[in-house]
C-alpha cells in the first residue's frame, strides 16, 4: 500500500455544495468551521446602507500616525526590547518624524518605567514630540504611571484602557455593563485626579475589544469619558476604537467608526483614533477604511509587530498614501536603515515579501515583467531628457513597480540585478549543493550582478565552480595584492579584553594595541586609524565543505567611503576568517 504524501492533510471528499455552478468543483472539507459565529451574530451593524458614506470618500491626507511598537510591538516579542534598543527604536522614529509615539506600560514593568524616565531626565525627545503612556483602569497602576511622566516637559497622553465586549465583561472581567461603567468611571477620576492638575498632559481612553462591543455601550461609555474628562478643543480627549481582534471584513469596522464619528457628543473636543490587528490580514484595509470612516489618528507598528498576526504596519500605510501622490508627512528615504533598525530592536526579520520593504519587492523574475520594466525604465528617462527635467522630478509610471525605488533609497540596481537572475535562480542553490555555502537574501543578488555581467561577457553557461570563481573575485579579493594585510594577531581575555594587531599598510608595519573591545571591534578601530573607516552592517558565518575539514567563511555586510557592499574572508579558524573579511572589506573601500 502506497503511504500519502501528507497523512496529516484530509482532502476535501464531502458534496459539491448546493447550487454550485459546474465549473467548480470544490468539495466540502472536514474543516470544523460550524463552531464558529457568522460575523453578523456577533456585531451589530449600527449603519444601513442609506446611512454610511465612507464608501463615496476619498484618501487625501495623511492621518496623525502614532507607532505603538515601544508598548504594545514589545509586548509581543519573546525577548522584549533591552534599553539600548529601545532607545535606538526611539530614536529612529524621532529621526522619521513621528510627531506622536506610545513609549511604554510603566505600570508593567520595572524596564519600561525605566526608559520613560531617561525621557523625563535626559531630554531624549525633541520638544514637539508628544510621549504617550499606557495603564490599565486601576489606582495603583494609574500612580504609578503618573509618577513616571513627572518631569517630562513634553506633551504627554496618559492612555487608559478596559476590555469592554460581552465575552470579555462575562469571562474575563465578571461585571455587567453598569458595573464596568462604574469601574471605568472610577479610573478616569482617579486620572483626573492624579494628574488633570498638569497642563501638558491630556487624556486617551480604548474600549478595548471595540469591534466586538455594542454600538450603544460603546457610545455610551466614551461620552461618559469625554464628559468627565471635560474634553475641549483645546485640550482634546483621544478616543481610541481598537479592532483587538480582527473577526469581521473590513467594511464592518468602517461601519462601526462610522456611527461613533457621527454620534459622538463634543465631536470637536474628541481625536478619533484605530488601533487595528491584522488577525484576518486586512489590518491595512480596515485602517484605510476607517480613515475615511472618520477616523483621525491611526496607532500601529513599524513592519507590523504585535500579538499573535501583528499591529498595522505604519510604513506600509504611509507608503500607500505616497504611491497615491499623497504626502504621508514620515521620511522613508533610507528604508533599508529602517528596515535594518527594526530588524534589530525587534530581532524579527523582515520578509522578503514585505511590501516596499522587502528585499524582493522591486524583483522581477518573469521575463515578461523583466521586458516591461526595461522598456518603462527607457521611456522614463527618454521622457525627462525630452522635458529638460530632473529624472526624480517627472511622473512615475514604469510597469510593475508602484513606487520609484530611489524614493526609497534604493538603487535602480536592484531591479537590474533582478533582472540579471532570469533563467540563473539557481545560483544560490549550486554553490549551497557543491560547496555548502548559504548566502543572505542580499548577497544572493548582489552576486547575480557579477554572474549577469560575467555571463554577458562570456557568453557561456556556467557550473558550480565557474560561480565560486566569480564569488572569489568578487568578495575574496582574488589574488589581487592587497594594501592592508594583517602580519599578526594575539588576544588576552585575562582581565579584560585586549587586542594586539600588527598590520602591514603599504609596506609598513604597524603595531597597535585595543583595550576593552572584541577582535573585531579592535580591527574596525585599527583600520580607521590607517584612513580605511568601514562600518558592520551584518555579519554572517558559513562554512566551505562539509565536516571537521570544512573551511569556515564570514559573510559581512559593510558601509566604507563608498557606500555599501558584501565582502567574504575563508579560513581553517572561525576568527581568521572573520578577521580577514573586514580587511577584504577595507582594501575594497580604499578601491
Amino acid at each position: 500500500m502506497t503511504r500519502a504524501p501528507f497523512p496529516g492533510i484530509s482532502t476535501p471528499a464531502g458534496p459539491v455544495p448546493a447550487g454550485a455552478p459546474a465549473w467548480n468543483r470544490q468539495r466540502h472539507s472536514q474543516m470544523p468551521s460550524h463552531r464558529y459565529a457568522d460575523p453578523y451574530d456577533r456585531v451589530s451593524i449600527p449603519l444601513s446602507a442609506q446611512e454610511r458614506t465612507w464608501p463615496t470618500r476619498r484618501l487625501t491626507a495623511a492621518p496623525l500616525w502614532v507607532p505603538v511598537d515601544l508598548r504594545d510591538g514589545n509586548q509581543a516579542l519573546a525577548e522584549p526590547m533591552d534599553p539600548a534598543r529601545k532607545r535606538r527604536f526611539f530614536e529612529l522614529m524621532v529621526a522619521m518624524g513621528y510627531k506622536e509615539i506610545e513609549v511604554g506600560y510603566p505600570s508593567a514593568s520595572q524596564t519600561d518605567f525605566d526608559f520613560v524616565r531617561l525621557i523625563a531626565e535626559q531630554g531624549i525627545a525633541p520638544e514637539d514630540v508628544t510621549i504617550v503612556v499606557f495603564t490599565a483602569a486601576r489606582r495603583d497602576l494609574i500612580s504609578r504611571t503618573v509618577e513616571s511622566i513627572r518631569d517630562i516637559r513634553n506633551p504627554v497622553v496618559i492612555h487608559l484602557y478596559t476590555a469592554t465586549a460581552p465575552i470579555w465583561r462575562e469571562t474575563v472581567l465578571g461585571r455587567d455593563r453598569d458595573e464596568l461603567r462604574a469601574l471605568i468611571l472610577d479610573a478616569g477620576r482617579d486620572v483626573l485626579e492624579l494628574a488633570g492638575g498638569l497642563p501638558h498632559v491630556r487624556f486617551e481612553f480604548s474600549p478595548e475589544v471595540f469591534m466586538l462591543t455594542e454600538p450603544d455601550y460603546a457610545l455610551e461609555i466614551c461620552n461618559a469619558m469625554t464628559a468627565l474628562w471635560e474634553a475641549t478643543p483645546e485640550r482634546p480627549v483621544i478616543l481610541n476604537l481598537p479592532a483587538t481582534v480582527e473577526i469581521a471584513t473590513p467594511n464592518v469596522y468602517a461601519d462601526q467608526i462610522e456611527y461613533m464619528h457621527r454620534h459622538l457628543d463634543r465631536r470637536e473636543s474628541v481625536i478619533l483614533s484605530v488601533h487595528p490587528h491584522n488577525d484576518r490580514g486586512t489590518g491595512i484595509a480596515c485602517a484605510e477604511l476607517a480613515v475615511l470612516a472618520g477616523a483621525q489618528r491611526v496607532e500601529g507598528c513599524l513592519l507590523g509587530n504585535g500579538e499573535r498576526t501583528g499591529n498595522v504596519d505604519l510604513v506600509t500605510l504611509a507608503l500607500n498614501l505616497h504611491a497615491q501622490g499623497i504626502d504621508p508627512l514620515i521620511d522613508f528615504s533610507d528604508i533599508d536603515e529602517i528596515r535594518r533598525t527594526v530588524e534589530h530592536s525587534n530581532r524579527i526579520e523582515v520578509h522578503p515579501r514585505h511590501p516596499y520593504v522587502g528585499d524582493l519587492v522591486h524583483t522581477a523574475f518573469s521575463g515578461t515583467h523583466q521586458d516591461a520594466i526595461r522598456k518603462g525604465f527607457a521611456e522614463h528617462r527618454e521622457r525627462a531628457a525630452r522635458e529638460g527635467r530632473s529624472e526624480r522630478e517627472i511622473a512615475w509610471r514604469v510597469p510593475y513597480l508602484p513606487v520609484d525605488p530611489a524614493d526609497l533609497g534604493r538603487s535602480y540596481d536592484a531591479v537590474i540585478r533582478v533582472n540579471s537572475q532570469s533563467g540563473k535562480g539557481g545560483i544560490a542553490y549550486l554553490l549551497e549543493t557543491e560547496f555548502g555555502i548559504r548566502l543572505p537574501r542580499r548577497l544572493e543578488i548582489d552576486l547575480a550582478g557579477h554572474v549577469q555581467r560575467h555571463a554577458d561577457q562570456s557568453g557561456l553557461e556556467l557550473d558550480a565552480h565557474g560561480l565560486w570563481r566569480i564569488f572569489d573575485d568578487a568578495y575574496l579579493a582574488g589574488d589581487e595584492e592587497p594594501r592592508i594585510a594583517l602580519s599578526q594577531v594575539r588576544t588576552d581575555a585575562a582581565a579584560e579584553p585586549r587586542t594586539m594587531f600588527r598590520l602591514r599598510v603599504d609596506g609598513s608595519e604597524h603595531d597597535s594595541e585595543h583595550p576593552g573591545v572584541g577582535p573585531v571591534e579592535a580591527l574596525t578601530e585599527a583600520l580607521a586609524a590607517h584612513g580605511a573607516p568601514i562600518e558592520i552592517l551584518d555579519l554572517q558565518q558559513t562554512s566551505l565543505g562539509a565536516g571537521s575539514d570544512g573551511e569556515a567563511l564570514t559573510l559581512i555586510e559593510y558601509r566604507g567611503a563608498h557606500g555599501t557592499g558584501w565582502a567574504a574572508g575563508r579560513d581553517g579558524s572561525v576568527l581568521t576568517a572573520t578577521l580577514n573579511a573586514v580587511l577584504t572589506a577595507a582594501n575594497a573601500s580604499l578601491r
